[in-house]
């Protein structure tokens, strides 16, 4: 599926002879996490890096991502809420100037300007991972765009601050936010939780993803499905001392 399809769910039919058993009871941990296609699991069952588009959707399966695997092992539902090649304030390449992933977080349908998705009021996680910065930072600005190299740090500072007390509103006091830094731009993602911490909000926190060993097999030099694994072996050790109270 793209972004812009939608799907009606209706509900659950037995097979004969069969029964709809209850649904599960919900788990009391809970995991969101933020980020773009390395989040999302882009390409990362393909046997190839190079991929067409079609190939890409065929071979992106978020179920194995490193969230959704993080998320089993910690016994914990999640949410995975990402977008390929947007940015907190630059997309990849300068793509699409007029919207980034913020202008995405909040919608329930993402093709849908304006839409909002309505928090059923069960939806309380105690750890949300942030891992955006790689499309911001990981092309060369491109003559026309409206940065220099200061410019773009100084307002992805800004805007993942904003970003971070947006969460700390939506969810309070006792959640723990993780900045997530995959790249070149860790000196910001490390400034930012200072500030924040220096505000008096110790449950901001920074984790660096070290990508020692793995291979960015899958589409486009994403991680391969192995990446997947290796990486939620470490970020489960991390989240798992952290102060949730699990």
């Amino acid at each position: 599926m793209t972004p812009g399809d939608t799907g009606t769910f209706g509900g659950f039919v037995a097979a004969p002879g069969g029964a709809v058993l209850s649904k599960p009871a919900a788990r009391n941990r809970q995991i969101e996490f933020i980020g773009d296609s390395l989040t999302v699991g882009y390409g990362n069952l393909s046997a190839s890096r190079t991929c067409t588009w079609d190939q890409v959707r065929r071979n992106t399966n978020s179920d194995v991502s490193y969230g959704a695997l993080t998320a089993r092992k910690l016994n914990a539902d999640y949410q995975i809420n990402g977008y390929s090649g947007l940015g907190m304030v630059r997309n990849y390449n300068g793509g699409s100037s007029d919207v980034t992933y913020r202008t995405f977080y909040d919608r329930a349908l993402l093709n849908v300007a304006g839409d909002v998705w309505q928090n059923p009021g069960t939806w309380r996680p105690q750890v949300v991972m942030v891992n955006l910065g790689t499309n911001d930072f990981s092309t060369a600005v491109n003559p026309g765009e409206p940065w220099t190299p200061d410019s773009l740090a100084a307002a992805y500072r800004s805007a993942y601050g904003d970003f971070v007390q947006k969460l700390r509103t939506r969810y309070g006091v006792d959640t723990t936010i993780v900045a997530v830094d995959a790249g070149q731009y860790a000196g910001h993602v490390q400034q930012v939780v200072r500030t924040r911490n220096d505000a008096g909000d110790s449950r901001v926190r920074y984790w660096f993803l070290d990508d020692s060993g793995l291979d960015f097999l899958g589409c486009d030099w994403h991680y391969s499905a192995r990446d997947d694994r290796l990486v939620s072996d470490r970020l489960t050790s991390f989240i798992a001392g952290l102060p949730t109270g699990w």
